[in-house]
């Protein structure tokens, strides 16, 4: 590290061999490094460690395991150990895990202002939808669930389903959405603060398709109400009805709940004693207005 400061020197005029001597090395090392400055793999490290920063950035919450799994994904070649290394180096922490933290991580800056205020109505379908992501255990981990609820009907309109809490969750989850619902206007998406819907990811899934972020405030849930309502009947009919033994029942018995139970079969007030389904339907046939 102290070869630069050789050379620059040198060019202000200081001899070489004289700030070799001080510095405690030989002047054949100086040239040696003149003649190389940056070896291969230096210029492989920096290059790795900029995709680790990017993986970093996009879920602040990974460590480095998780981190070194992305970049295989990405293509990049490099050990558990490497990545630990170049992640110490550069002070690239888990947020839930770094030494010496006290409390928990308060979530980032909004990248959207919050569009909907806590109006949780809609005019017509595909107007505004709402996010986020819940959780539940089994004994082979941890399952996430990231859902997209149409404000209008109340019908659950994307979701994915997978074993990591990533940005790739959610933007799944949005992709599904536009891919059924395929909406023709403007779409307000309102989900929390969370670093999977600050993403860099989710947000060039919403530019590309001309859909418009919406965020609510730090710690406040009723922010963001009418999606925690639909979490908490799913932990009720599904998630807490017992223990679950792998990741696939529980995912299989949450896909059929959605989509037979939820938006199929399970009549509600709000809209009329009408499934999702059926209130959309009754929308499109022009039966009924929308509250």
């Amino acid at each position: 590290m102290m070869f630069p400061l050789v050379r620059d020197l040198a060019a202000e005029g200081v001899p070489v061999v004289v700030t070799c001597e001080v510095l405690g090395f030989s002047r054949q090392a100086f040239y040696k490094w003149a003649a190389d400055p940056v070896c291969d793999r230096d210029w492989d490290d920096a290059h790795l460690l900029n995709a680790i920063v990017d993986v970093h950035r996009d879920d602040p919450e990974f460590g480095y395991r998780f981190i070194a799994d992305e970049l295989e994904r990405a293509g990049h070649v490099a050990s558990e150990n490497r990545v630990w290394r170049l992640c110490r180096q550069q002070r690239v922490w888990s947020t839930t895990t770094k030494k010496g933290r006290v409390g928990k991580g308060r979530p980032g800056p909004a990248v959207h202002d919050d569009l909907v205020q806590r109006t949780f109505t809609a005019a017509a379908p595909d107007q505004v939808w709402l996010t986020d992501i819940t959780e539940h255990p089994t004994a082979e981990g941890k399952v996430y669930c990231c859902a997209i609820k149409d404000l209008c009907s109340n019908r659950i309109v994307g979701y994915a389903i997978e074993d990591r809490m990533t940005a790739q969750l959610a933007t799944t989850a949005l992709r599904t959405a536009i891919a059924r619902r395929q909406p023709a206007g403007t779409v307000i998406v309102h989900s929390d603060r969370g670093s999977q819907f600050r993403s860099r990811a989710f947000r060039a899934v919403l530019s590309a398709h001309g859909l418009a972020g919406s965020m609510g405030r730090v710690a406040s849930a009723g922010d963001n109400a009418a999606m925690e309502s639909f979490f908490s009947l799913l932990q009720k009919n599904v998630f807490n009805r017992h223990p679950w033994s792998t990741r696939d029942h529980l995912r299989l018995e949450t896909i059929t709940w959605i989509e037979r139970t939820y938006n199929r079969r399970r009549r509600q007030r709000a809209l009329g004693r009408l499934t999702p389904v059926e209130f959309e339907l009754a929308l499109h046939n022009g039966h009924l207005e929308a509250a």
